[in-house]
């Protein structure tokens, strides 16, 4: 790492001129395992699912699972599971909900591409891609639907 600052040079340096770092011989132990691939695949994909619906927001904000709304007309509350109009707020469910969509259409391009693999059957092949384009094609949708929903007026 270059740089011109000459306080990061003598930090870096400074302490390894009296400093020597011991030599040691770590082994990995033996009875730990890497996990199999498919592990850290959902692993992976719970993480992202977590991150795109919104969880570490819903942990600080703690907003309500839905909310309601009273009808104009008849008085009686209605359950509304899109927040509408603030693109910066969510409900709980409404999370939940888009961040399954976009896992969805995520595991439709996985499928596609499962789709191209030479060393499967033909019947196997065309399933796995009409899965996978109808499984991006119905999150893109419902996404679409989402932000129509929770911004009127928006794209249209």
């Amino acid at each position: 790492m270059n740089s011109i600052d000459p306080l990061f040079h003598i930090i870096k340096i400074l302490p390894f001129s009296f400093l020597r770092v011991p030599r040691m011989r770590l082994r990995f132990p033996s009875s730990i395992t890497l996990p199999s691939s498919m592990t850290v695949y959902a692993l992976v994909l719970l993480t992202y699912f977590l991150v795109v619906s919104g969880f570490v927001y819903d942990v600080i904000v703690e907003p309500p699972g839905i909310g309601s709304t009273q009808d104009r007309f008849t008085g009686a509350y209605k359950p509304v599971v899109f927040l509408p109009g603030r693109v910066n707020g969510q409900y709980i469910i409404e999370g939940l909900s888009s961040g399954f969509m976009f896992v969805l259409g995520g595991m439709g391009i996985v499928l596609m591409d499962l789709g191209l693999d030479r060393h499967r059957a033909k019947s196997v092949k065309i399933s796995f891609a009409t899965a996978g384009i109808a499984s991006v094609f119905i999150a893109y949708v419902m996404s679409m639907l989402f932000i129509r929903i929770k911004i009127p007026g928006y794209l249209g």
